[in-house]
């Protein structure tokens, strides 16, 4: 660690042992933001491009002849055919072709395939179709009258599906949260800035070559101060585990490779380093940056930048 005189002015810490304790004892137990939850314009955007045949679709909500219905419907309106993956909770990939396990009781196991994507469909194709919603549940859901609608249906499935970036999101609140320190920072000092920029685009807008660390490395956030250029790295850990471990490791090693050319700086935080301080103290002590959020409050950026 870099002592500056930010931590005994502000901090009162004399020494590397306390900036560490105070460090640890300061950790943030979250950053989530409102954004974090449901990304709702996505939500309904991924909704309104099937929402016409969720609308056909809605046409044999009750019907209880659903076989012949569903036949009929499909046969009329064969794009009705491409939303039906939709229906069901998905691998955020949409999907359209599946290799489904239907049988393994006879020590033997055996896959049907489904594919969806199809242009052109064939009364087999319909078959195959009305199984896919008959076995996955969804002829049930919809002869039951649970659901009156599936537009709105759908709407649910999206915000189901969307819960699954919310780990995404947290990566970027803290990105945003700490974007909004060095920006301001920036924007009052004119310094020239730069956010998720890799190498290339370092050399062409500020005419530095930077080393990439890892293959395509994009660093978070870039300061030129006029005089030197400044790295940064940010993240965010709710919780412990071992990937704290090699993350630690990992900025360890940046630092290695930056040194002597640039200044790195790591803006960590998060109740996960609690657990795992101690691969986060060999960085601490190897690296001579690395800030909390509590820190960036008090004001530790105008000491070294």
């Amino acid at each position: 660690m870099k002592y500056i005189n930010f931590y005994g002015d502000i901090l009162k810490c004399k020494n590397q042992d306390d900036v560490f304790d105070y460090f640890i004892e300061h950790l943030k137990p979250s950053i989530l933001l409102w954004s974090y939850f449901v990304n709702w314009e996505k939500v309904f955007e991924n909704t309104r491009k099937i929402e016409i045949a969720l609308n056909n679709l809605n046409y044999l909500i009750g019907k209880k002849n659903f076989d012949d219905e569903f036949r009929f419907l499909v046969k009329q309106n064969p794009e009705i055919a491409k939303v039906i993956p939709a229906l069901v909770v998905r691998d955020g990939a949409n999907s359209t072709k599946f290799k489904i396990l239907v049988d393994y009781k006879k020590k033997k196991l055996i896959y049907d395939d489904y594919d969806f994507s199809k242009e052109h469909i064939n009364s087999d194709d319909i078959e195959k179709y009305l199984n896919f919603v008959k076995e996955s549940g969804l002829k049930d859901l919809i002869i039951s009258q649970k659901i009156k609608n599936l537009v709105d249906y759908m709407i649910g499935v999206e915000a189901g599906l969307d819960s699954n970036g919310r780990k995404s999101r947290s990566g970027n609140c803290m990105e945003d949260i700490v974007d909004f320190f060095i920006r301001d920072m920036c924007e009052r000092k004119r310094f020239k800035y730069l956010k998720e920029a890799n190498t290339d685009k370092i050399k062409e807008e500020l005419g530095y070559n930077v080393p990439a660390g890892k293959s395509s490395r994009r660093y978070d956030f870039i300061v030129d101060n006029g005089r030197e250029l400044i790295i940064f790295e940010t993240n965010f850990y709710g919780v412990g585990g071992s990937k704290l471990k090699s993350t630690a490791g990992e900025y360890r090693n940046l630092f290695d490779v930056l040194a002597g050319k640039y200044k790195f700086v790591w803006i960590t935080d998060g109740f996960g380093w609690k657990s795992t301080s101690r691969p986060l103290r060999e960085t601490f002590d190897h690296n001579e940056y690395i800030l909390s959020l509590d820190m960036l409050e008090k004001g530790i950026l105008e000491y070294f930048i």
